[in-house]
């Protein structure tokens, strides 16, 4: 058991309670972890706790306790920002919702990626869509700072294998536009949904089914015939 206890978040100063506990094959695998702070509540302290086993789990078999507590700070810096963002608001409308259009490089393990884009949404408190065909394009929709957590943990986390069976990251994922729901023309998504198409008629029909043509119309130059 190793037990780590810091302040993170400048002026803010949270402490955080780490708890590593070292499997007797560490670091073949990885630790199990806990994290406490009298200053975040428990859903903030699981997201942060879960965001720190999955980039565990995505880190070579070597010693990981420093990199972790690194992770942790960057965690920490991104629950900080949006609970900033929620004290700025207090009293005033609530920020518009946004949408973005995500380009990745490839799918070749389903099962782990899906899995891995479903987990991070609910996590996020993000909706979207995963279009799988001869571009793969993922729609999410949310709120700023956790759209970009999300695009960080795809280019941070392992989330596929590449031609040669290793596990890799998503550093070729492009974000081809980010706007507010309402200039997009959407209704807003609910939960993640993956669907697949073949032509680039089923495309512009799945943009037209969640009524984000316009936006679809903006991104297809960037788009491969």
């Amino acid at each position: 058991m190793v037990q780590i206890n810091c302040t993170i978040g400048g002026d803010r100063g949270l402490d955080i309670g780490l708890l590593f506990q070292l499997h007797p094959r560490y670091p073949s695998c990885p630790p199990d972890i806990s994290v406490s702070s009298t200053g975040l509540s428990r859903t903030q302290c699981s997201n942060i706790r879960q965001r720190l086993l999955d980039h565990a789990a995505a880190l070579p078999p070597e010693p990981m306790v420093h990199q972790l507590v690194e992770c942790l700070q960057q965690c920490v810096e991104v629950t900080e920002y949006c609970r900033g963002g929620q004290e700025e608001v207090q009293g005033r409308e609530k920020e518009e919702t946004l949408t973005a259009v995500l380009l990745l490089d490839h799918i070749r393990s389903q099962n782990r990626y899906i899995g891995l884009l479903k987990r991070w949404t609910q996590q996020l408190q993000l909706t979207g869509r995963l279009l799988l065909g001869r571009s793969i394009l993922v729609i999410v929709q949310g709120e700023r700072p956790n759209i970009k957590e999300f695009c960080r943990l795809l280019k941070t986390v392992k989330v596929d294998v590449d031609s040669s069976g290793k596990k890799c990251k998503e550093r070729m994922m492009k974000v081809l536009i980010e706007t507010t729901l309402s200039s997009s023309c959407g209704n807003g998504l609910q939960g993640f949904v993956v669907k697949n198409y073949q032509s680039l008629p089923e495309l512009t029909a799945a943009f037209q089914e969640i009524n984000m043509t316009m936006l679809y119309q903006q991104i297809r130059p960037s788009l491969s015939d």
